[in-house]
């Protein structure tokens, strides 16, 4: 069984992130990066498929040359050959998922996998935008994945529930977290990643259809107040909650 698993590189979880100069990106000087958390489900779900059932997981993803580090994470994490497809240039989520889709055509794989959302930009839409462009079935926000014979039976995180759904090969899958719990590299898997192929291509071209025009942190909230200390500040606790603050 051929398994596909798109991954990004982003920003470390830990990192403070600040605006660039220009008001359009972050800065990235000292700035660590790293496979995207939700991409770690997805790169250990393929593992496990193809554990139990043979063939290969390719590992993709698309950007600059420094997403080299993030797909040797992967094959350190045990896949067997990576895609970059090579990009310099600023990509909204279609043009992303456009250029995956161009890739992910030719490999025809059986299992397409992605996190859920990549925890960058949150916008949550590649994996379900590539699933629409290859005309293929997808599941998203799935804690639980089931083949057999040809069928794969999801569960997936619903407001207040799971939902459980079934759906035939080749399809889409978009990992959440509680799917599994992602292996650790093994110095044996990280030396073998040093020799393991990273194949290079140029990304599809393609049109940018959301730009970014301002880029800011939010605003510093504002130091909060004590009003009293017994039952005598309930009264102006009220007041100040609902002339001020409006909430009530």
């Amino acid at each position: 069984m051929k398994v596909a698993v798109c991954i990004n590189h982003v920003p470390d979880t830990e990192t403070k992130v600040k605006v660039g100069p220009d008001g359009l990106a972050i800065d990235k000087t000292g700035v660590n990066f790293m496979l995207s958390p939700y991409d770690e489900f997805a790169v250990e779900e393929g593992l496990r498929i193809r554990e139990k059932f043979r063939g290969e997981v390719v590992a993709i993803s698309l950007g600059p040359e420094s997403h080299k580090e993030t797909l040797r994470k992967a094959l350190a994490m045990g896949a067997d050959r990576a895609v970059l497809l090579k990009d310099e240039g600023v990509r909204d989520s279609c043009g992303v998922a456009a250029g995956l889709a161009d890739e992910l055509k030719s490999l025809a794989p059986d299992v397409i996998l992605f996190g859920k959302q990549s925890i960058d930009y949150d916008d949550g839409q590649v994996g379900t935008l590539v699933a629409e462009m290859l005309g293929l079935p997808s599941v998203s926000v799935v804690v639980k994945m089931d083949i057999q014979d040809g069928k794969v039976v999801c569960d997936r995180e619903i407001e207040g529930g799971h939902e459980t759904v079934e759906t035939k090969l080749p399809a889409v899958f978009t990992a959440q977290k509680g799917l599994n719990d992602p292996r650790y590299p093994s110095l044996k898997g990280i030396m073998a990643a040093k020799t393991k192929p990273i194949e290079e291509k140029a990304a599809l071209p393609a049109a940018v259809r959301v730009a970014a025009i301002r880029m800011r942190k939010p605003a510093a909230k504002n130091p909060g107040r004590i009003i009293g200390t017994d039952k005598s500040a309930v009264a102006e606790l009220v007041r100040l909650l609902h002339e001020e603050a409006k909430v009530i």
